[in-house]
């Protein structure tokens, strides 16, 4: 079983914060969300990697290289942005005769059992069900789970069960097949080719699809589901706090903080991530992420999202107010 991952896209969702760093190296709860796809392949028994990287993608190449030295990665690069299809049909010459792969979109984190997953027969394609399913691939299914149809972003959905991103796919040389015919005609839905219209296609050659269930789904491409989700995965991971000791700091779990931080007169949590290095003082923070090497001082943020090496420093007062006086900062 090999993964690939395309991590080519370039986070318009998400900017500023991808102006200098890919979507998918953006931290959630102590790790990029990168890593958080990559371990839990790793748990799922694979070794086998495929990275597909374009914006960014020497910081993308160097992560993967310098924090799992010991998986078999390989790096194919997109140049321009033609969507998830093209990205797989560029990772052919990494994929073998007849090998099964597990293809995971680079911002997608979900609860599913993957090593159940990698070791049932056949393809199987990850779908939840959501309130506007115009937004995503979508699957319609018979009463079995089988799916029966396949499309990207319609308009009128007969479906309201989303792909999740998550693929595997037992007849890759068939899906192989299926991305060669759509670029050569240049089959494109919504300007890209996508994955979605290669499996439509095999569903049409009558190669069957089995369809998953997965109880969490995060599409980290915004940034109130990229707090939401790490929110969640604090919780989960449950990091001790007792260990964070800083002068004159009260620290409300559920929250990470990396090494070297430096912080003093705070209140930090719940629901915080804190990059390494980060320096606080006198600030206020709750349900937010923290970016490695930031600064901040007299600042209150909540469902907040602050960068690498950035500086937010807000006011210090010192007042005198006399009776009956109203002073609103706004």
């Amino acid at each position: 079983m090999k993964a690939i991952i395309p991590v080519a896209g370039i986070g318009t969702r998400l900017r500023p914060h991808t102006h200098t760093q890919p979507k998918a190296l953006i931290p959630i709860a102590g790790k990029p969300i990168l890593a958080h796809i990559t371990e839990s392949l790793i748990d799922a028994g694979i070794n086998d990697f495929v990275f597909i990287i374009g914006y960014l993608g020497d910081k993308i190449e160097q992560y993967i290289l310098q924090h799992y030295p010991n998986i078999n990665a390989q790096f194919v690069i997109q140049t321009t942005g033609k969507g998830v299809g093209h990205a797989i049909w560029l990772a052919k010459d990494c994929i073998l005769p007849n090998e099964e792969v597990l293809i995971i979109f680079g911002d997608t984190i979900i609860d599913a059992n993957l090593n159940e997953i990698c070791n049932t027969e056949g393809n199987w394609l990850g779908v939840k069900k959501v309130e506007d399913p115009r937004l995503f691939g979508v699957a319609e299914m018979d009463k079995d789970g089988k799916i029966l149809r396949v499309i990207e972003k319609p308009n009128i959905p007969k479906s309201n069960m989303a792909l999740v991103g998550v693929y595997k796919i037992k007849d890759s040389k068939e899906l192989l097949e299926a991305l060669d015919i759509n670029l050569a005609k240049k089959l494109k839905t919504h300007g890209e080719f996508t994955l979605t219209d290669a499996i439509m296609q095999m569903i049409d050659n009558g190669i069957e699809f089995q369809s998953f269930g997965v109880s969490n789904w995060f599409d980290c491409g915004k940034k109130e589901i990229l707090l939401e989700t790490n929110s969640l995965l604090l919780k989960r991971l449950n990091y001790d706090t007792s260990k964070y000791i800083f002068e004159n700091t009260i620290v409300i779990p559920p929250v990470f903080i990396g090494e070297g931080c430096k912080i003093s007169n705070s209140i930090i949590g719940p629901n915080v991530s804190i990059g390494e290095n980060a320096i606080l003082n006198y600030a206020t923070i709750k349900d937010s992420i923290i970016g490695p090497y930031a600064q901040i001082e007299f600042a209150i943020l909540h469902r907040s999202l602050i960068g690498n090496d950035a500086l937010l420093k807000g006011m210090s007062q010192s007042l005198n107010i006399g009776d009956s006086t109203e002073i609103n900062f706004g």
